[in-house]
C-alpha cells in the first residue's frame, strides 16, 4: 500500500500545485488564455461543475456535493479492491493515480466549488474545445493501468 499511497500523494501535490500556479502566478482565471505552444499546448481556463466534458453539470450545491461523494466512493472502492486482491506493481502505481487525481478534484470541489481545468491540447486543424488537468490524466491513466495491469483469476472449475 506504500506505493499506491506514494503514487496518490505524488498526483495529488502534482495537481494541486499545477492550479495554484496557473490561478495565482498566471492568473488564468483573468485571463483566460495563455498560448504556451500553439496550437498544440495552451493554457485554457475552465471551470467544470460537471464531469468529463462538462457532462452532469449544475450549478447547485447537491450536484457538487454528490460529484465529490461519488469520487469519494470510487477512491474507497478502489482502496478495499487492491488490500483484497493485491496487483502487480504497475496495477497499485495506477490505483495510485486514479486515487491522487480523484481527491485533487475533489479538493477543487470543496474549495473552488468546481474543478480547475486549464490544459487544452489542439492538433491538426482540429480545436479541441475542451480543457483538462493534471488529475484528469492521472484518473484516465490510472485507470487505464488497473484494467491492463490488474491480472484476471481464471475461471473456476466446475466439479462434474
Amino acid at each position: 500500500m506504500r506505493l499506491v499511497a506514494l503514487s496518490a500523494l505524488v498526483i495529488f501535490v502534482l495537481d494541486q500545485m499545477s492550479k495554484l500556479w496557473v490561478l495565482s502566478a498566471l492568473n488564468l482565471d483573468q485571463r483566460g488564455t495563455v498560448e504556451v505552444f500553439p496550437p498544440f499546448l495552451t493554457f485554457r481556463m475552465a471551470w467544470n461543475r460537471g464531469v468529463n466534458f462538462g457532462l452532469m453539470a449544475g450549478d447547485d450545491d447537491l450536484t457538487r456535493w454528490l460529484l465529490i461523494a461519488v469520487a469519494l466512493v470510487i477512491v474507497a472502492v478502489v482502496v478495499v479492491w487492491i488490500r483484497r486482491d493485491p496487483p502487480g506493481r504497475m496495477g497499485l502505481i495506477g490505483a495510485g493515480l486514479l486515487i491522487g487525481g480523484a481527491l485533487g478534484n475533489v479538493i477543487d470541489r470543496i474549495f473552488y466549488g468546481a474543478v480547475a481545468d486549464f490544459l487544452n491540447m489542439s492538433c491538426c486543424g482540429i480545436d479541441n474545445p475542451f480543457s483538462f488537468n493534471v488529475a484528469d490524466i492521472a484518473i484516465f491513466a490510472g485507470a487505464i493501468g488497473l484494467v491492463l495491469f490488474t491480472p484476471s483469476k481464471p475461471p473456476k472449475k466446475k466439479a462434474p
